[in-house]
């Protein structure tokens, strides 16, 4: 995906956003070894360029896959599923829009998998077990299928009574990552449900005024599956026991964008594994960031010139509110103004100025 790469790189606000969501849409397909053709590639490059509509690209990807007899020429049988759910993905990340529902989250699965599975969008009727490579060949006891709906329901309902304005960052993190697996363990859906879940993190992060750089989830989406894999799984004569770390690593390379190293060989289980050491909680400078703060914190750090309003409409946020969070973050001394009022720049300084 270097081709996309260039587009990043080149900084053009619209083309930049266009080509990150294409990367991450493609790099999620990893989850079930899928692949896109060179025809997806081609029509990606075309609407990052802005030649082409997300809608033009979902009519040809239609049109393509109708006038193809010779199956032989797809490099495999779900080349198909690949193209089309990149196509929806990319739309569904750039789409200024997000409900904290449940209905909202099979919204989502209905999108991407609209006319590939049967049952896009509805709930499963039947119990299901997955044999996973980093198990052994084990599998996650998954919601039973009678109580989906209800598990989902209540998660949610869970969820939404956490305040992460009181919560720092390492607290958001953790929190964050109990919920995220708890929807994967429900497994609402009979397939594509780590698809459906990143793109409804993704989604929810930004709700929180995250500008989400999705590279995590382009490069590691396979890390991802196997972590949520690890925070549900117990075989206690074994002695192992379902743990969130290695989710809330991902998370915080995702939030906080530390360098934590993510190899699935570390996840294995009966693996002998050296000790993850976690990453020190926000000291001094830091004690005590909310997602909120940290949200305009990475604004300030790519632009100390950006004015509050702007702010307030790049993280979705009134402008009272961004005044407050700054305020606070100013009080805390992890930003500081320079050479005035007027003409002067944000700096982002301490342990996040490095």
């Amino acid at each position: 995906m270097s081709e996309f790469d260039a587009y990043i790189r080149q900084g053009e606000p619209g083309r930049k956003e266009r080509a990150a969501a294409w990367q991450t849409a493609i790099g999620l397909q990893d989850v079930d070894g899928l692949k896109p053709s060179a025809y997806l590639i081609d029509a990606a490059k075309k609407h990052i360029e802005g030649d082409i509509t997300i809608d033009d690209v979902k009519q040809m990807l239609d049109s393509y896959y109708k006038s193809r007899t010779a199956r032989s020429e797809m490099e495999n049988e779900r080349t198909e599923e690949a193209d089309k759910v990149s196509a929806r993905i990319e739309e569904l990340l750039t789409e200024k829009s997000f409900s904290f529902t449940p209905e909202y989250l099979a919204r989502i699965h209905r999108h991407l998998f609209q006319g590939i599975f049967k049952f896009a969008g509805r709930y499963r009727d039947y119990d299901i077990t997955k044999r996973e490579w980093v198990l052994g060949g084990d599998t996650v006891l998954y919601a039973s299928s009678s109580m989906v709906s209800e598990t989902l329901n209540y998660n949610f309902s869970q969820e939404k009574m956490v305040n992460y304005a009181v919560l720092d960052s390492d607290e958001a993190i953790e929190q964050m990552a109990k919920f995220i697996s708890g929807i994967w363990q429900i497994h609402p859906f009979g397939e594509g449900n780590t698809r459906t879940t990143a793109v409804f993190t993704m989604k929810y992060l930004q709700s929180f005024g995250f500008e989400v750089k999705n590279d995590m989830f382009k490069s590691h989406s396979w890390y991802f599956r196997n972590a949520l894999v690890r925070a549900n799984y117990n075989n206690y004569p074994k002695g192992i026991q379902a743990t969130d770390e290695y989710l809330v690593l991902f998370f915080r390379n995702l939030i906080l964008g530390e360098k934590n190293t993510l190899k699935n060989r570390d996840l294995l289980t009966g693996a002998l594994q050296s000790a993850i050491v976690p990453a020190p909680k926000c000291q001094n400078d830091t004690l005590g960031c909310s997602l909120e703060e940290l949200a305009v914190v990475k604004i300030l750090k790519e632009n100390g010139k950006v004015r509050q309003e702007d702010i307030a409409k790049q993280i979705g946020k009134s402008l009272r509110t961004v005044k407050r969070i700054m305020a606070g973050l100013t009080e805390k001394k992890v930003i500081a103004r320079k050479n005035g009022k007027r003409n002067g720049v944000w700096v982002v300084i301490g342990q996040f100025g490095s």
